[in-house]
């Protein structure tokens, strides 16, 4: 009698993939989604960098709030126009090779950032050399990991994973805004790069590219159900013309038929708005708003902390939530009452931390990226297997929404000399982005190609 391992082989040839031995008891998937955390975490010590630093290199230097918001922008822009081209990378090279590249970029910038004397070179690696590190870190690689090594509890591995980014700013910003009072903000990039190339060493022996590589099916699937179908479909059953193709066109097919999309432009427009409500704006310019109402640095930067604690709190019951309800309906609401916050924040702000700034802390934490899972769930459903590239692209309006907010906020504060408008306009935007995502049209579970969904047009 044929064992189940010779039966499998018969079934799916040469290159059978198993489930894990009855004593293992626990899947691979476990094991890259642990590592894919961890660097996210090592990725994550820039995002926190810049508001922290900030001030010390005004201090320093002289340089103006908005040229040090350009070079934030400049890193938002990369950081976002890279990620679907890093998606289509990781479906060439592998993520294991992409992630490792990407740590090794950040850093590198950030311990060259100890360097700098000319503001040109502030924009060199806080804007370019981290912004490409970071881009190819994005989101979508957390959407890239959850896709290929899961059927089951796609939603919750997205939130845990988009979580790891706000641990890295929890683990991060309270060390970063020490050191950069005392001994001073080189020490701060320092830590940083430590911290993105602590982990490669874990990347490059543990995060493995896909299940085949251990002879395993995604977690959740079994070899005759259609959710296993789905997950070959979007994993292994790319084309492989695709697959080897280069990456950039790739990723530029992919453009040119989600813009045919409806959905797409909807997504896209409600995560630039996304973006430039944390990144580009809270990322960027609490602490220093905070320090003009006369709040020190270090109470800032716990403030922001606090919100890293429970983003990680709110991703995650974001992706549990994803998983049971219509994502479109959890992305309204999380928009809408991230416009109420920012509606009463100026109102907060004080040099002292009132419990009202508490509570407003809580609660933006909460939403700060509970947006990623539904957004990526239903990039998902509406483009198939093409679905982690469309993410990226998506994800790139985020932070070019990200940097347009970093550099007008800045320019909004050396004109008038405060962030009121810049907080108004935010909040005027959240209302804007609940309204396009509950209007948002459901699909059926698309193909391989995302030309089969309806044309914008439509």
């Amino acid at each position: 009698m044929s064992s189940l391992p010779e039966k499998a082989a018969q079934v799916a040839g040469p290159t059978a993939i198993l489930q894990p031995p009855p004593g293992r008891r626990l899947h691979p998937a476990w094991i890259v989604a642990a590592v894919a955390f961890l660097a996210l975490v090592g990725a994550a010590g820039f995002r926190a960098a810049p508001g922290v630093l900030m001030v010390p290199l005004q201090q320093e230097f002289g340089w103006s709030t908005t040229v040090l918001s350009a070079a934030v922008s400049i890193n938002l822009v990369l950081f976002g126009l890279t990620a679907p081209f890093a998606a289509a990378l990781m479906e060439r090279f592998g993520v294991r090779a992409v992630t490792a590249t990407a740590l090794v970029l950040i850093g590198m910038g950030s311990a060259l950032t100890v360097l700098v004397n000319q503001s040109w070179q502030i924009l060199l690696t806080w804007g370019l050399l981290i912004g490409l590190g970071t881009g190819s870190m994005a989101l979508v690689f957390a959407a890239t990991v959850a896709n290929t090594w899961f059927t089951k509890s796609r939603g919750l591995v997205i939130g845990i994973l988009t979580a790891g980014s706000a641990a890295g700013q929890l683990v991060f910003l309270p060390f970063i805004a020490l050191l950069a009072q005392d001994p001073g903000w080189r020490q701060a990039s320092l830590l940083i790069a430590a911290g993105a190339l602590a982990v490669v060493p874990l990347v490059l022996k543990f995060l493995k590219n896909s299940p085949a590589d251990v002879g395993v099916l995604p977690y959740g699937a079994e070899p005759a159900d259609a959710g296993a179908q789905e997950q070959r479909d979007a994993t292994a059953a790319v084309p492989e013309a695709g697959r080897r193709a280069n990456a950039a066109v790739r990723a530029l097919q992919v453009l040119r038929r989600a813009s045919r999309v409806r959905t797409f432009w909807a997504l896209a427009a409600g995560f630039a708005i996304c973006g430039a409500t944390t990144n580009g704006l809270i990322g960027t310019h609490f602490i220093p708003s905070a320090h003009d109402h006369g709040m020190p640095e270090t109470t800032a930067a716990g403030l922001l902390a606090v919100v890293g604690i429970f983003d990680i709190i709110g991703t995650i019951a974001s992706g549990w939530l994803t998983d049971r309800f219509n994502p479109r309906v959890l992305l309204a609401v999380y928009y809408q009452f991230r416009g109420i916050g920012l509606l009463v924040l100026p109102l907060l702000l004080n040099a002292e931390v009132q419990p009202s700034m508490i509570v407003f802390v809580v609660i933006y934490g909460l939403d700060w990226v509970a947006t990623v899972p539904p957004t990526a769930a239903i990039c998902r459903e509406t483009f198939g297997a093409d679905g982690s590239v469309v993410f990226g692209w998506v994800f790139a309006a985020h932070q070019l929404g990200a940097a347009v907010a970093a550099i007008a906020a800045g320019a909004l504060r050396d004109a008038t000399g405060h962030y009121t408008y810049a907080w108004f306009g935010a909040a005027a935007m959240c209302t804007i982005a609940a309204v396009i995502s509950a209007t948002i049209r459901r699909h059926g579970a698309r193909g391989t190609r995302t030309g089969e969904a309806e044309p914008a047009a439509a």
